[in-house]
């Protein structure tokens, strides 16, 4: 069974089956997640201190060259991408589904499948986070006039002076409209992609209707995930090690919980439809 929602002018045909959840699923996917990262510490450890060490590199890279002040953006950015990066640790779970052993190997080597899609995603969010970039400049100049300082400048200056207000707030604000985007755009997309042979606007489309139908746990669930990330970040990214992992184990038992399995889709009553209750 397929769902139909109204896309634009037309009726578009999803070829998956979109559920309804309980509102507190967020707290049982975080649990899911630290379950997974338990049971494979080393693969885990591994492949989120890899990002924590390019993470401290790039923003140790940044300070030098006297930019530091884009460590932030930097940091957001990396959260902007974080879906498609850990397309590895989605192949960690599937495999602990299935009751195999995960492999290093095995982690690096699932970019492959549906390789074409996940790239063509994975585009378009670097292209979003460019531009969130060049935004950030953008706003700095309007409020100080100069183009971003040194981190201790930018500090002093901006975060921790009156005059540096309005630049936050409405950085903030516009920021936040970056992350919902992304996040309404990724929450189920990406381990769609890597689990099915599906094209990237199908997958987007249905994250985006799985977000809709189910915009109070998702809600909570972008908001867990950002405090996470944030915690990580500030930790100098080496909370990243270990946060990076356990929201990529709970991002797939996320998506586990908002597709129905192809096997149960005939019939599936819990479906997402364009005539149900809530005129999805």
């Amino acid at each position: 069974m397929s769902t139909e929602a109204s896309v634009g002018a037309g009726t578009y045909r999803l070829p998956v089956t979109l559920r309804r959840v309980e509102i507190d699923r967020s707290g049982q996917w975080l649990a899911a997640g630290w379950r997974d990262f338990l049971k494979t510490p080393g693969v885990s450890l591994i492949y989120g201190g890899a990002f924590t060490v390019v993470s401290f590199a790039l923003s140790y890279g940044l300070i030098l060259a006297g930019l530091g002040s884009l460590v932030l953006p930097l940091a957001g950015g990396f959260v902007l991408l974080a879906p498609i990066l850990v397309v590895g640790l989605y192949d960690v779970s599937q495999r602990l589904e299935r009751g195999e052993r995960a492999h290093l190997s095995d982690v690096f080597g699932a970019f492959r499948e549906n390789l074409g899609q996940l790239a063509a995603l994975g585009v378009a969010l670097l292209v979003l986070w460019l531009v969130w970039v060049e935004v950030a400049i953008v706003l700095f100049a309007i409020f100080f006039g100069q183009a971003p300082p040194p981190l201790d400048v930018f500090v002093q200056e901006v975060v921790l002076s009156v005059r540096g207000v309005p630049f936050l707030l409405v950085g903030s604000l516009i920021g936040a409209g970056f992350a919902l985007t992304i996040f309404a755009i990724t929450a189920i997309s990406v381990p769609l992609l890597y689990d099915r042979p599906l094209d990237v606007i199908t997958a987007i489309a249905a994250s985006v209707l799985a977000v809709r139908s189910n915009w109070r746990v998702m809600f909570g669930w972008a908001a867990l995930i950002a405090l996470i990330a944030v915690c990580g970040l500030a930790l100098f990214f080496v909370g990243l090690a270990v946060a990076l992992p356990v929201l990529a184990y709970a991002t797939w038992h996320a998506y586990r919980d908002l597709v129905a399995p192809e096997v149960l889709q005939e019939g599936a009553g819990a479906a997402v439809g364009a005539a149900d209750a809530d005129g999805i």
